[in-house]
């Protein structure tokens, strides 16, 4: 049985465990919180406490590092601090798989990372980025730096905005002004996020890149309007004019696709959700 470390059971870390658990792999995954332990491991998710603070520290977390393959998923909190102490979370990271048992890693970064600009063809992995036109100088300085090691294979995978189970798109909005509508989106439900994870795996697609975004790009007013009316939120109270109505950065999913990933959710406006409202 294969084993599998996962850097970060949260809202996507855990949902990626649970399926690679399925496909029949061992799966070690951590919490920062010590109290989640348990929690998780009544889920039926092995896991221990770890921490980069920007230090490891934790209890029993060398074990995490014995695993051949390590999925990373740390929040970038690129808005704290400029970023810094996410990058010294992943200096202090790095060293520890450098001295260790994994060989291969999976690690999630974000469409972010692209130019903020709009233009006519999508963005691809292929897409020259440089600190001057990346739309996240953080993500980029993360990828080169985590890249930078000959001690294991890595594939980034750059997700969307990650949807689905309690992340709604438009709740936020509901009631407010001028919301920004006219925009293509760039999401991907948590269900097909965590299967490209497992994907990845399977497929042995090492020392890659790949957007995680669910093929179809519906424009965000639409989206909010069809959770509106089928969730029962309340809409915003107006949108944006705009003249271009789809003005907007578009990003590709086609890599993916092309080794033969399928999305259960192609499109987010039948993305399903579990909610009480």
């Amino acid at each position: 049985m294969k084993q599998v470390s996962i850097i970060g059971l949260g809202w996507l870390g855990e949902a990626a465990g649970l399926l690679l658990q399925k496909q029949g792999y061992s799966v070690l995954g951590s919490t920062t919180r010590l109290e989640k332990v348990g929690i998780l491991r009544n889920k039926g998710l092995d896991a221990v406490h770890f921490a980069l603070d920007p230090d490891p520290k934790g209890i029993a977390y060398a074990q995490l590092f014995d695993s051949e393959i390590l999925v990373v998923t740390l929040p970038p909190r690129s808005r704290q601090g400029d970023g810094e102490g996410y990058l010294q979370q992943l200096i202090s990271l790095r060293e520890l798989v450098e001295k260790s048992a994994v060989r291969r890693v999976i690690f999630i970064s974000s469409t972010g990372i692209y130019s903020n600009l709009s233009k006519e063809e999508p963005y691809t992995e292929e897409e020259e980025i440089f600190e001057s036109n990346a739309g996240n100088a953080i993500l980029l300085q993360a990828e080169a730096f985590i890249g930078n090691s000959s001690k294991y294979d890595l594939t980034i995978l750059r997700m969307g905005g990650l949807m689905g189970v309690d992340r709604i798109p438009g709740l936020y909005f509901s009631g407010k002004e001028q919301v920004v509508g006219h925009t293509p989106v760039n999401f991907i439900h948590q269900v097909d996020a965590a299967g490209i994870i497992a994907w990845v795996i399977k497929q042995g697609l090492w020392n890659q890149t790949f957007n995680g975004v669910a093929p179809e790009h519906p424009l965000r007013r639409d989206v909010y309007q069809h959770n509106a009316s089928t969730l029962g939120i309340p809409l915003p109270a107006s949108f944006q004019n705009a003249a271009d109505e789809k003005v907007g950065r578009l990003i590709s999913s086609e890599k993916i696709i092309s080794t033969g990933f399928t999305f259960e959710y192609p499109d987010p406006l039948t993305f399903s959700y579990a909610t009480r409202l």
